[in-house]
């Protein structure tokens, strides 16, 4: 039971979505009901829109009491993140306490605690005091980091550290790809959403001093366009056909986060996509990053605005350096955050004591 549509949202298709081959592998048959259907996900973070995201919610709820009545013969309900992005755990107490059925608990972020980045219309309606009721009734929960994991267990005695991972063989491969680098000058780049973007705003003096002393373009993938004082900005719409093509682009990928109690829920993502295609990162030295990146090995960790400075200009100045990052970070997230490396933990989750 998932919040939004399948193969839309980056957290569902990281987290579970691209293991549904390994479920089927291990005689696991499943089926996905989403709440939002692809009418509602395509407006959801868009202005306006009233009358259709009201529709889309009340055609969600009228989902999920049909979704009840179906899930009688089912082993395991998985929940991602919630049945509903609103409202009281009432499905959820009803699956576990009335059904009886063994809820799989999974979540990525600090999800109950407000997301100071998120505006959103579902946002201002969100009931964040239901995790820690949802963690009580589940059988097992799956948490994306340590920080998270922590959370959970003051809760739930089985909790499960299940990283956010990376398909290392059919999607993120740089050897199935051509790469189409600019030779001119350096890409600096960063990827993700709209309420991601804010993070950008504290490195902006740094790339404005690097672009007037260095020939660099500063490539920015999102679902929105920022506005960007900044003569080297270029901005690609995110699209799912051409998300490697786009990723592949990038010299020199970014990751800046706020050191708060929020960004330590965050997962480590978006170092890991570029590190996956041999992309030389620069991040926050903030919760999981500190566990992903060996600083000066396989990226590094920047942490006042001088660092940032100092970090991403020698990697602009030597490629051979952004060739060994490269190179030593595809390896950490093929030995550690990678579909491979992770499935039998995955699966695990399925596990009946």
């Amino acid at each position: 039971m998932t919040p939004y549509p399948y193969g839309q949202a980056p957290s569902q298709r990281f987290r579970f979505e691209q293991y549904l081959n390994v479920l089927l592998d291990n005689n696991i048959d499943y089926e996905i009901y989403p709440f939002m259907d692809k009418k509602m996900w395509l407006v959801l973070y868009k202005d306006g829109f009233v009358l259709q995201k009201i529709l889309g919610i009340m055609l969600g709820f009228r989902r999920r009491i049909n979704t009840i009545t179906k899930i009688r013969k089912a082993e395991f309900i998985f929940i991602h993140r919630e049945t509903t992005p609103l409202g009281p755990p009432l499905f959820e107490i009803l699956i576990a306490k009335l059904w009886r059925k063994k809820i799989i608990y999974d979540f990525d972020d600090s999800i109950w605690l407000k997301d100071p980045n998120e505006s959103s219309f579902i946002s201002k309606i969100k009931w964040k005091s239901k995790v820690k009721y949802i963690c009580k009734w589940s059988y097992k929960i799956s948490a994306g980091n340590k920080y998270l994991s922590q959370y959970a267990s003051k809760y739930n005695a089985s909790v499960v550290l299940n990283p956010t991972t990376i398909d290392t063989v059919s999607c993120h491969n740089p050897e199935l790809y051509e790469s189409e680098r600019n030779k001119d000058s350096v890409v600096i780049g960063w990827t993700g959403t709209h309420s991601t973007l804010p993070y950008l705003d504290g490195i902006l003096p740094v790339l404005k001093r690097l672009e007037s002393d260095y020939s660099i373009t500063f490539l920015v993938i999102a679902n929105r366009k920022p506005a960007f004082d900044l003569n080297s900005f270029e901005f690609k719409e995110w699209s799912k056909q051409t998300e490697i093509e786009d990723l592949m682009k990038i010299d020199i990928g970014l990751m800046p986060l706020s050191d708060d109690v929020w960004s330590l829920g965050k997962c480590g993502f978006k170092a890991l996509q570029f590190m996956s295609l041999k992309i030389p990162v620069c991040v926050s030295p903030v919760g999981v990053n500190n566990e992903i990146i060996n600083d000066s090995v396989n990226g590094f960790l920047c942490k006042s605005s001088e660092e940032w400075y100092q970090k991403i200009e020698k990697l602009i100045q030597q490629p051979e350096m952004r060739l060994k990052f490269g190179e030593q970070g595809r390896y950490t997230v093929k030995s550690r955050f990678s579909v491979e490396s992770n499935k039998k933990n995955f699966i695990g989750l399925f596990d009946e004591a």
